[in-house]
């Protein structure tokens, strides 16, 4: 009766607690260095791969997304990683506004180019001043050609190395990361950064920026707004150790 009595009058009942869960060991089975939101800093990102290529040699490449905008280099940054096959490059809400654009710029075009898009535009010589989006976007679509859209279109979502997850923003921590669709992977979701993974899995992200890279329970954050700060960050895994590095400007 009681109960009934508060649902019929809407007393609030005592939420369910949130349950601990304790995040299983990191362990990837061979080196990887997750490297953050390069947002069209190329001379910082090449500084950074280099590095890495010195002191680990051996550790495979990841890029968490946001190759484009807000920086000057767009253009260059992604010429530079589709040179480097063997990487993995996932992706991020800024290519995904892109494509947007691409795909219907009067209804998308606006916001796209107030978040960082014409700076892309304008690394690859297409003028901002235009008045008619469709214009704009024919124009840059020539400019980038076929083989640089579909590039883009063609990043993944996520990749999974032992029991590690590298996504762009966060991911719904009581859904399966593979159960999930585009939109919190690349946007986020407001449970990410207050309850842990069902699953016990660790995260390696970007799209929210931090002064220094932060371990924060099984959530690794590598975003530390290279094109604001000057500071560009690669998290290395390695067995169940994480090392950072930076490169600055």
């Amino acid at each position: 009766m009681a109960g009934f009595l508060s649902r019929l009058f809407g007393k609030s009942q005592t939420p369910d607690p949130i349950v601990e869960i304790e995040p299983l060991p990191l362990s990837v089975p061979s080196p990887i260095a997750a490297i953050g939101d390069i947002h069209g800093c190329a001379t910082l990102a090449s500084k950074l791969v280099a590095t890495l290529h010195t002191d680990h040699p051996n550790a495979q490449l990841l890029f968490v997304g946001d190759y484009i905008d807000r920086g000057e280099e767009s253009r260059q940054v992604i010429e530079m990683l589709m040179e480097m096959p063997e990487a993995t490059c996932l992706m991020g809400n800024h290519e995904r506004m892109c494509l947007d654009f691409l795909d219907a710029p009067e209804e998308r075009g606006a916001r796209w180019l107030r978040n960082g898009g014409l700076q892309t535009i304008a690394s690859y010589g297409v003028s901002g001043t235009q008045t008619e989006m469709t214009k704009m976007r024919d124009a840059l679509a020539l400019a980038m050609g076929d083989t640089v859209i579909n590039w883009l279109a063609n990043r993944p979502l996520y990749a999974k190395f032992g029991t590690l997850y590298a996504i762009h923003a966060g991911a719904d921590p009581a859904r399966p990361i593979e159960e999930q669709g585009e939109k919190p992977l690349i946007w986020g979701h407001p449970q990410f950064r207050k309850q842990p993974r069902l699953d016990g899995h660790w995260i390696v992200h970007g799209h929210t920026i931090v002064d220094q890279p932060l371990i924060e329970g099984s959530r690794v954050s590598i975003d530390t707004g290279a094109y604001a700060t000057g500071r560009l960050t690669a998290a290395v895994f390695s067995g169940g150790d994480v090392e950072f590095t930076q490169s600055h400007r």
